[in-house]
């Protein structure tokens, strides 16, 4: 299976002014997810930025710049489709799959890649095969709607109040580190597609960075492993 692997690291951030190069553990945010991608295997490794500063950080880490992402398809909302789409465009194939590795989840291991990618070639009814985490103590039947200040109960609202945690029927959520999608799918305007395969990650290697608060908490983590 040819797996384009790709990471997209683009230069605005309002969060987090230069997340992708901010420092944690004494490291670009961004080598942690190039290192590990290389550790995996990886042959072709690419960054998608519109950074020129982030192009030379990566290309001394080992990885591929063969084109600069375009300014409309690096703001706030660019869907990460077309960044996917765009790749593979611009770098031609023939690719089957393409392996999405977002810098703001750094912490997945070499392990983690090498799962995904051994699923998806194993099972020919698999589309994808996406990373994701239990959602532990924070299980959508807890969760409210708020109006006016008061609590209201989602039709999917636990069964009694204060229902444990252990009655209820267990829940993942998608963690940012690994999506691994077939070129097909991704021409046809999804990572996911029809079937999809679950790569379990355990919560230590889930931190998803999305503001300062997360920044901390990695870097707290690394402290500690």
């Amino acid at each position: 299976m040819k797996i384009l692997t790709l990471i997209p690291a683009r230069g605005g951030s309002k969060a987090i002014p230069g997340k992708n190069v901010v420092d944690l553990g004494g490291r670009p945010l961004i080598a942690w997810t190039i290192e590990a991608a290389h550790a995996a295997g990886m042959a072709d490794v690419i960054v998608s930025t519109d950074s020129p500063e982030i192009a030379a950080l990566a290309r001394d880490l080992g990885a591929q710049t063969p084109f600069m992402r375009p300014a409309e398809l690096s703001t706030d909302s660019t869907p990460a489709i077309q960044v996917a789409q765009h790749a593979l465009r611009a770098v031609p194939g023939p690719w089957d799959s393409l392996l999405l590795l977002q810098p703001t989840t750094p912490l997945r291991a070499a392990e983690d890649i090498i799962r995904a990618c051994d699923l998806l070639r194993s099972r020919n009814d698999l589309d994808s095969v996406i990373s994701v985490v239990f959602v532990g103590g924070t299980h959508p039947a807890r969760m409210k709607y708020l109006r006016d200040g008061l609590l209201i109960d989602p039709p999917f609202a636990e069964q009694i109040e204060n229902q444990n945690r252990q009655t209820l029927a267990p829940m993942v959520v998608r963690n940012g580190a690994v999506y691994l999608s077939r070129c097909t799918v991704i021409e046809a305007g999804s990572f996911k597609g029809q079937r999809c395969g679950a790569l379990l990650m355990p919560r230590e290697r889930s931190i998803n960075i999305d503001d300062s608060y997360d920044l901390d908490y990695a870097r707290w983590i690394v402290s500690r492993h």
